[in-house]
């Protein structure tokens, strides 16, 4: 174990866990250091207080219990959005994009606590303690970092619950109807994981989903939502404005209803295993269908095609946890830049899983100018003759080497 006696103080990713809580103990025996626990609220819809006393029964004196809700979807959620970022074709992203900000406020807790060393509970085998790690080494390049699940030899949950008995930690076990599976909540998302989801060609219990109804048992009538848009963030729903965070709350709710968002993937893993994962994502994915339809619209052609060119990119640094890298800024300043004028409004109809575009415009931003597009006469805002010369200048590679596969 490296570096034990000169590690004074560690601030703990605390949620009052099965996991944390016994870290949060073997860290006080192993380094025999002050503790500082930290407990996030990211809109994971579970109550956090419960981790204040389980930390004050641990003995803990410096305890931080924050809600973080408004700075994720502000300056996390809607940034990457602004991208239509998608994993794999799939994946929202749901669980990368909350990482930096814990790792952020933990480094901050840190420096004002004058601790020395951070934790987590994430295991060997996951993105996300690359995710955590990155993002310590990216905003404090001196900090100690312990990872109890590569130092330990508790490897098993039954290890977990014994050393929990052994060291009298409180465990509150799961209650009787409670999910069998793991899970991670936040604003965005909630993601399964384990069981039978670990054999891929097994479908997913119903019973599983917890945030939407199937679409087989969705209403029979349609809902639509007008969507108001400024500089490529929502700001209203239906003519009310509202805060970032209680927009995604309120598409959650309406999309959870619809049965939209959910996923079953098998994704590749940043550290080289494939790994099968479900997830339920009703509000952003009426984020991005409807942010990309206010795009068709207000972005130029060939800033919209380069902006998809990129996305892939962004999409692997978030998603292999770098946030805070500076390539990742990089690409962040060009795509903030490209929603200028991504100003309107887009009307959706949700039905039995499905989201619909329905109508878009811009009053003050729109490019699509209905004089060129019509298919009837557009008292010469356009000049049919002019394609001849463009199809026939464009043609000219391919006439030249079909000329020269004739002669051969």
């Amino acid at each position: 174990m490296k570096n034990m006696n000169k590690i004074n103080k560690v601030v703990l990713a605390f949620s009052g866990g099965l996991d944390t809580s016994v870290i949060l103990k073997w860290l006080q025996d192993s380094y025999q250091c002050e503790i500082v626990t930290f407990t996030a609220d990211i809109g994971q819809g579970e109550e956090i207080e419960p981790a204040r006393t389980k930390a004050e029964k641990l003995g803990i004196k410096e305890i931080f219990i924050e809600d973080l809700r408004e700075e994720f979807v502000r300056d996390f959620v809607f940034p990457m959005f602004r991208a239509n970022t998608i994993y794999e074709g799939e994946y929202l992203l749901g669980t990368s994009i909350a990482r930096p900000l814990i790792a952020k406020r933990q480094i901050e807790i840190a420096k004002l606590t004058k601790s020395d060393a951070v934790s987590h509970g994430s295991t060997g085998k996951g993105n996300d303690q690359v995710r955590f790690e990155l993002g310590y080494y990216a905003l404090q390049p001196d900090i100690h970092v312990i990872a109890p699940w590569r130092e330990w030899d508790l490897t098993s949950r039954e290890k977990l619950l014994q050393y929990a008995k052994e060291n009298n930690i409180p465990i509150e076990m799961k209650k009787k109807n409670g999910s069998p599976y793991s899970m991670d909540a936040n604003l965005l998302h909630i993601s399964y994981e384990g069981r039978i989801l670990e054999d891929p060609s097994i479908e997913p219990d119903e019973a599983m989903w917890r945030w939407s109804v199937s679409p087989e048992n969705a209403p029979n009538e349609a809902e639509y939502i007008d969507i108001e848009f400024n500089r490529g963030d929502i700001i209203a729903l239906n003519g009310e404005k509202y805060s970032p965070a209680e927009i995604l709350t309120k598409l959650n709710m309406i999309g959870g209803k619809h049965g939209i968002g959910r996923l079953d993937l098998v994704e590749n893993r940043y550290v080289g295993m494939k790994s099968r994962g479900c997830y339920e994502t009703p509000g952003g994915s009426i984020m991005l269908r409807a942010h990309r339809a206010l795009e068709s619209i207000t972005l130029d052609r060939e800033v919209a095609h380069l902006k998809d060119e990129l996305m892939p990119r962004y999409a692997t640094l978030i998603y292999n946890g770098y946030w805070w890298s500076p390539e990742r800024k990089l690409l962040q300043t060009m795509i903030d830049s490209s929603q200028t004028h991504v100003n309107g409004w887009v009307r959706v109809k949700l039905y039995k899983g499905n989201i619909i575009v329905v109508g878009r415009d811009s009053k003050t931003n729109s490019l699509f100018d209905s004089n060129i597009a019509t298919f009837e006469e557009d008292q010469g805002a356009y000049n049919q003759s002019d394609a001849d010369g463009f199809i026939r200048l464009n043609a000219m590679r391919m006439r030249i080497a079909s000329k020269l596969e004739e002669k051969s």
